[in-house]
């Protein structure tokens, strides 16, 4: 164990954290924390400390901080029950619950800068500039999302993870008098692209237009288990982040290589000398051939829509 990273993981229980903890068990010394210690399953986490970094009582957590080189940041308030996010909270009421969890960013953050970490790998998200998607990549008015446009959201959710990133740069500028290294992820579409179109994963069901939908627009999204780790890793590792301006400040996209694609990986490439493995044209070429490129498939071309 001697000469590994301390990495405080945080939202261990959740979904990203049951792709990365494999690997990170075998990397790194692990210090695991949630608001509880079981997965969606029920089943037992190994080692999760239950805290929750939402509490503005720092001293309450503070110390799980020492000691540690990088704190990678899941953890996650849901506005609605069961793990969905907002599915029960009418859009104009989830403020509360998105500004709670931009306090939890607010206290990694200050954790890690008054404990001497030096990196924060932020979980921001592919909505926190998701008004581009929906107002002109779905119409086709733009073809592609860069992480150096201006991130712009039209719902809570992603004003929250948008916060997350500025806050960062807050961090890591160094007008606090160090610079924290900060990398935001912007997770793209971590799950199986052909269980958003079949629901139960049947294949004898049709597929509708919004089914469709779906399908095209994840199959740009997606980032396969490897990639995600891949990227993870390389987010914990890479030596240098800092921009032409000495800020080590880095926002990403989280997606594999899609040829559909309509989110720039350029600076996960460049900065972080990130290669995916994967590409859904590749990955989910039966189900695009039957349903989008076939003899008897009935839907528009493009990377997005019906």
């Amino acid at each position: 164990m001697q000469g590994q990273r301390t990495v405080l993981l945080t939202g261990a229980s959740g979904y990203i954290a049951s792709q990365l903890l494999p690997e990170f068990r075998q990397k790194y010394r692990l210090r695991l924390v949630d608001v509880r210690d079981t997965d969606r399953n029920g089943k037992l986490v190994d080692g999760v400390v239950v805290t929750d970094l939402a509490d503005a009582a720092r001293a309450k957590y503070r110390a799980l901080f020492d000691g540690v080189d990088t704190v990678v940041h899941l953890g996650y308030r849901h506005p609605g029950r069961a793990g969905n996010w907002g599915s029960e909270v009418p859009l104009l009421e989830r403020f509360e619950a998105e500004f709670s969890n931009v306090q939890m960013a607010q206290n990694v953050y200050r954790c890690s800068f008054d404990a001497g970490v030096r990196r924060v790998v932020m979980a921001s998200s592919n909505h926190a500039a998701d008004w581009y998607e929906h107002a002109l990549i779905h119409k086709r008015a733009r073809e592609m999302v860069s992480p150096a446009d201006l991130p712009l959201s039209d719902n809570f959710y992603g004003w929250a993870k948008a916060a997350y990133e500025m806050l960062g740069f807050v961090y890591a500028c160094g007008s606090l008098g160090r610079k924290l290294e900060v990398v935001q992820v912007r997770i793209g579409a971590p799950r199986d692209v052909s269980g958003r179109l079949y629901g139960d994963d049947s294949r004898d069901q049709g597929a509708g237009p919004s089914a469709l939908a779906n399908f095209k627009r994840d199959l740009g999204a997606h980032i396969s288990e490897r990639d995600l780790r891949q990227l993870f890793l390389r987010g914990i590792e890479t030596p240098n982040i800092e921009n032409e301006h000495g800020i080590p400040w880095l926002v990403v996209y989280g997606i594999s290589g899609n040829t559909r694609a309509f989110w720039s990986l350029e600076s996960a490439r460049k900065v972080l000398g990130y290669q995916p493995a994967d590409d859904t044209e590749v990955k989910y070429a039966d189900d695009i051939r039957r349903l989008l490129t076939g003899p008897g498939a009935k839907a528009a071309g493009g990377k997005v829509g019906a």
